[in-house]
This record gives C-alpha cells, sequence and structure tokens, in this order.
C-alpha cells in the first residue's frame, strides 16, 4: 500500500504578522487524503491552535487571527507573531499517524534589526573605514551565529541552545545600534 510524503516549508519573512507555510508533501494518487489539519504551537504555549481551511499542496500566509490566536479586533489590527521557536505539526488522516512536526525557529525580529543597522552603517561603494569594516565583520559574525541558532532549532534538535544563540545575537545587535549611534537603539539594553 502506498503512503503520502508529508513535508512543509517554512520561510523566513520580514513580515511581523504574517507567518508563512508551504505543503512540499508528496501525495500518493492511490491513498485518499483526508482531514488535513495543521498545528501551531507558539512559544511559551502548551496548546496547539488549529488551522483546518487547507488543501494538499497549500500556501498560507496566517494571521494570528487565522488560528485564533487572537481573538479581539481582527478586522482593525494584526497583532505580530513573536520571534521564537514554534512547534508546527501536518497531518492527514489517520491524523495520529500520518504527520510530520517541525520545530521552527522564527527570526524575523531579528532580520529587521540586521537590515536596520545596516542601513545606519551607511555602507558605501568603496573600501570601509577600519570602523565601518569592523562593524561589518561583527553583523556578519552575528548573521552567522543566528544561522547557527535555526540549525540548532531546526536540525540538530536543540531549541533551548539555539534560543540561547539567538538571545545572544540579539543582544550584540543592540549593542552593535547603540555604538554605531543607530536610530533603532535602545541603549537601555547596551
Amino acid at each position: 500500500m502506498g503512503k503520502h510524503l508529508l513535508s512543509l516549508d517554512i520561510p523566513d519573512t520580514t513580515n511581523s504578522c504574517i507567518l508563512r507555510i508551504v505543503d512540499t508533501s508528496i501525495y500518493d494518487p492511490n491513498v485518499p487524503i483526508e482531514c488535513p489539519t495543521l498545528e501551531i504551537t507558539p512559544p511559551g504555549f502548551f496548546q496547539a491552535y488549529s488551522y483546518l481551511s487547507i488543501n494538499p499542496g497549500f500556501t498560507v500566509n496566517l494571521t494570528q487571527c487565522d488560528i485564533e490566536l487572537q481573538v479581539y479586533n481582527c478586522d482593525l489590527v494584526k497583532n505580530p507573531y513573536s520571534d521564537g521557536v514554534y512547534i508546527i505539526r501536518y497531518s492527514v488522516s489517520p491524523n495520529d499517524r500520518v504527520y510530520v512536526e517541525y520545530n521552527h525557529l522564527r527570526i524575523t525580529k531579528a532580520l529587521k534589526r540586521f537590515d536596520s543597522i545596516l542601513c545606519c552603517l551607511q555602507v558605501k561603494g568603496c573600501a570601509p573605514s577600519s570602523d565601518l569594516n569592523s562593524a561589518l565583520r561583527e553583523v556578519q559574525l552575528l548573521f552567522t551565529m543566528l544561522k547557527a541558532a535555526k540549525a540548532n532549532v531546526e536540525f540538530c534538535h536543540h531549541p533551548g541552545k539555539g534560543m540561547d544563540i539567538y538571545n545572544y545575537v540579539m543582544t550584540r545587535l543592540n549593542k552593535l545600534a547603540c555604538a554605531n549611534g543607530c536610530d533603532t537603539c535602545n541603549c537601555s539594553d547596551c
């Protein structure tokens, strides 16, 4: 008997109000696809929020209203998702046996912080000064560390270690912003 090979892609985005999920599954045409269910457990939560309005091959841009994490003023305001480890589970019937589950490290706030700092540094189309060169090296190091945080969460299955790295990167980004006079700095964190 054939079977479905379930798979999801959860790309990084800089839209803080959207969680994008793409179904990259391979479905066996001889096996029915029933009761597709997408469950999302946000950081710090123990309860999964379900999204049932999906069909095989879906691409969804979920707001907190879509998964009922936000229940008020959905027509006026979309609350942002926080960065952190999300548990995302996709299943089809029988849902307790045909599923795939991922730890996803959302890094939207960090990506926006990197962009903000790079704008602030005013990089030009020529060799940078030694101070700018030093700041750019630190940005590159921190970006690599952010990738290490994602790898620890999503591939090595060490979410705590990944979050420790993420938190360190965010602290260093704040200090870098402060040291370079960026308007996005929160110098009380420095």
